[in-house]
């Protein structure tokens, strides 16, 4: 239940990273670097989350739908 509690507030920080750097992009300051900060930021927690997710399936943590229909 951790777990899935942790990705939860991972991917809620990657959406929180997309939407600033939506707003810096949208700001149109051409000087500011703040928008590629967050993209990077919203790239790693996307990896770190895809590494968790294959590394809780390998573990057995979670297990994947053995049938999807």
């Amino acid at each position: 239940m951790l777990f899935k509690i942790l990705l939860v507030v991972l991917l809620v920080f990657v959406l929180f990273n997309l939407f600033h750097a939506l707003y810096y992009m949208n700001k149109n300051d051409v000087k500011s670097p703040k928008m590629s900060k967050f993209l990077g930021r919203r790239l790693l927690f996307s990896a770190l989350i895809i590494m968790c997710v294959i590394i809780a399936l390998a573990t057995g943590l979670i297990t994947p739908n053995p049938r999807p229909f």
